[in-house]
């Protein structure tokens, strides 16, 4: 491919000697040779000991580093991935390297603008708004003891129980206090069915069996399960009034139908976002099908490594760990790389589209433009521009952004905030 370059080069002589000389200096400042306080081992000394093959480790370390600097600079190179290197050869007098260097793929835009992509019509129907009243009203229900009558679906039971398997005590198997939600489903097929009809007070034995992809040791086995009602409880929505209004936030509402109003506002907002999010999608996903480019597979897989250690970092802030995830998800580590290859491509060839866009509308972004975007996000979030310039990583982050931005308001047809 064409944007695959081999490299080769040397770090001898002079530069050479300052490199080994660095690793030997790490080497000796931790290290006891008899007859030399630690870390005061002459050169001469070493190198009889250990010989200079014992630097080059260290040295082929430090020499990449100095020789991939200098291989950017005189090559005028940009890599768009982490580069292989191959050391070719190695003495106490040079160190021979080749570097393979992935750049940018050439990328040939096809049609971009007037894709006939439509955006979808929003609409909200009556159901939809009492359904998301249903739930509003479902989040703000209290529970509240039931004086009078029996367990009922959708009631909370509190329990004393006790399991019994062959005529023994279950392990495990027995509670008290227990808040069982009837319709949770919670215990095996039959439990809260025996809990249905009990009244405050009432004991009662369940006659039951274990499924059979239950744990083996109790699949398929008889239990008997004594339960005693301490208590009932029950939801109670809450009524659609002016205090609960307020309470929700809406200071100027004071009628149901006002409220009704306020729910399909809401929703229209949110479906107009989410139809928005789809038609430019939908526009990058046409205009990507008009792009001419070949991925090499390293930036594939490059792509596919930072979706995985995004996933890491998310499912840690939830105690996980990536091979706990993978567990679950029953995958290894490598049908899920494969899954998300798919998604990477899609994404690399939408960055690059947005980028020739940008070329081909010649769309530059100053200084000032960055200063401007950067104290109104400032303000949006309620911090000073500097400390919002932190957070997202720098100028030059906003200018790609602001850049990227601006290319996909010419592909979509209006401004992109």
């Amino acid at each position: 491919m064409k944007n695959v370059h081999k490299v080769e080069t040397v770090v001898e002589g002079a530069e050479w000697k300052k490199i080994l000389d660095k690793a030997f200096a790490k080497r000796n400042k931790d290290l006891k040779v008899d007859g030399f306080r630690k870390g005061k081992c002459p050169k001469e000394v070493y190198l009889k000991k250990f010989g200079i093959e014992s630097l080059y480790m260290d040295a082929s370390d430090e020499a990449l580093q100095v020789a991939y600097k200098n291989v950017l600079k005189d090559k005028d190179l940009v890599p768009v991935v982490e580069p292989a290197v191959d050391i070719k050869g190695i003495d106490e007098n040079k160190i021979e390297l080749e570097f393979t260097i992935i750049t940018k793929p050439e990328v040939k835009l096809g049609k971009y603008k007037d894709l006939g992509v439509k955006k979808e019509k929003v609409s909200v129907t009556k159901e939809e708004v009492e359904q998301e009243e249903a739930k509003i009203a479902s989040k703000y229900a209290e529970m509240v003891v039931k004086e009078n009558g029996e367990v009922l679906e959708g009631n909370t039971a509190v329990i004393d129980f006790k399991g019994y398997v062959d005529g023994k005590e279950l392990e495990g198997g027995s509670g008290t206090d227990y808040s069982l939600e009837i319709g949770s489903h919670t215990f095996i097929p039959g439990f809260e069915d025996g809990v249905v009809g009990m009244k405050v007070g009432e004991k009662k034995d369940l006659n039951l069996k274990f499924p059979d992809d239950y744990t083996e040791e109790l699949k398929g086995k008889k239990v008997k399960f004594e339960v005693t009602l301490k208590e009932i409880k029950e939801r109670v929505l809450p009524e659609f009034d002016k205090e609960f209004f307020e309470d929700l936030g809406y200071k100027e509402v004071t009628t149901k139908a006002e409220f009704d109003a306020e729910v399909k506002k809401a929703i229209t907002e949110k479906k107009e976002e989410e139809a928005k999010s789809k038609y430019y999608n939908d526009v990058i996903d046409k205009a990507c099908e008009n792009l001419e480019v070949e991925i090499n597979p390293e930036i594939i897989a490059d792509e596919v490594k930072r979706e995985i250690d995004r996933v890491s970092q998310s499912i840690q802030q939830q105690g996980l760990t990536l091979d706990l995830y993978l567990q679950f998800t029953g995958k290894t580590k490598e049908q899920y790389e494969k899954d998300l290859e798919p998604e990477a491509i899609k994404n690399i060839k939408a960055r690059y589209l947005l980028d020739e866009v940008a070329k081909a509308e010649k769309i530059e972004v100053t200084d000032k433009d960055v200063e401007k975007h950067a104290e109104k996000e400032a303000s949006r979030y309620g911090i000073d521009k500097k400390e919002f310039l932190t957070y997202v990583g720098g100028l030059e982050v906003v200018k790609y952004d602001l850049r990227m931005k601006r290319a996909l308001s010419v592909l979509v047809g209006e401004e992109v905030e």
